[in-house]
């Protein structure tokens, strides 16, 4: 009893003398959001830097691709009628607007070709071209490409310079392309060869050679899309406003590419597979393929 009776007079005392007013209770609140404001600032601090390491993570600057051709076709040319595949190692930088890359391309068989001694002998196609983008908005692009196709050169009997871009060699060229998205379905796109390199140019009178700088330029659109499937039709064109003959004709400009992209995704377990088929016809040399591109990864 006496033990109970000490307690409440201590209590009794402790409240006379520490009565709570308005500025002890002002302190108090104060400092309690201070506690907190700085808790929630450290939290969300914490936050933000598992956010950014997160981003961090998914960016990736380099990839790499790899993919199996039946034959090889670009801008209505058949570069190689013999199965291959197309490997790339590339960089982007963060922000998606700057790619440079290299693209390299093998046959698994060799085609024939004429030697400086007329003679009929085998080269395997083998390319390594380097390329670079800057995407200027979503929609539009600039893009340089050296297109290093090294195929058959030392067995037609030139020495073989990967750097070379000798006009009457044939193998090395620049192109200087731009891209436009006008709609989702619709693209443009247009590529001038620079510096008459690999032939292009037109030879005059006198013997000397006349740069082409030839256009090439083309029209794609999806016109069908279902599920994992599309398909897309193009027509692309070339011609030279210096001279008559051009990169991709004998003769004057000529519409050289007309066909159709069929895209399907194939599906198996947790593993898809792009599959593209391309029916190309270049009417200026009758020519028709079917092209089946299996990219891997």
């Amino acid at each position: 009893m006496k033990l109970l009776i000490l307690k409440s007079k201590s209590a009794t005392y402790v409240a006379s003398h520490f009565k709570p007013n308005g500025k002890l209770i002002f302190k108090l609140l104060t400092v309690g959001f201070l506690l907190s404001h700085s808790a929630i600032q450290a939290q969300e601090k914490k936050e933000d830097t598992q956010q950014a390491t997160i981003v961090e993570d998914d960016y990736k600057a380099f990839n790499i691709g790899l993919h199996l051709k039946n034959m090889h076709t670009w801008h209505g040319f058949v570069v190689t009628p013999a199965p291959m595949l197309a490997t790339n190692l590339e960089y982007n930088s963060r922000n998606k607007k700057f790619t440079f890359g290299l693209w390299g391309g093998a046959g698994f068989s060799a085609t024939t070709t004429t030697n400086y001694n007329g003679e009929q002998v085998n080269a395997s196609y083998k390319e390594l071209s380097i390329y670079t983008s800057y995407h200027i908005t979503d929609k539009f692009f600039v893009e340089a490409v050296s297109h290093n196709n090294y195929t058959g050169v030392e067995e037609r009997g030139d020495k073989l310079h990967y750097w070379s871009y000798d006009k009457k060699q044939g193998y090395n060229f620049v192109d200087l392309n731009f891209g436009y998205q006008v709609t989702k379905k619709t693209s443009l796109y247009l590529a001038t060869i620079l510096a008459g390199r690999s032939g292009d140019y037109e030879v005059q009178t006198d013997g000397s050679l006349k740069d082409s700088y030839t256009h090439y330029f083309e029209v794609k659109s999806k016109v069908w899309e279902q599920d994992n499937n599309s398909l897309s039709l193009f027509a692309g064109g070339a011609w030279s406003f210096i001279t008559d003959k051009t990169f991709y004709t004998e003769g004057k400009g000529n519409i050289i590419n007309v066909g159709a992209v069929y895209g399907r995704k194939i599906k198996a377990a947790n593993f898809e597979l792009p599959v593209e088929v391309t029916a190309m016809w270049n009417p200026e040399k009758q020519k028709a393929v079917l092209q089946v591109d299996l990219r891997i990864f």
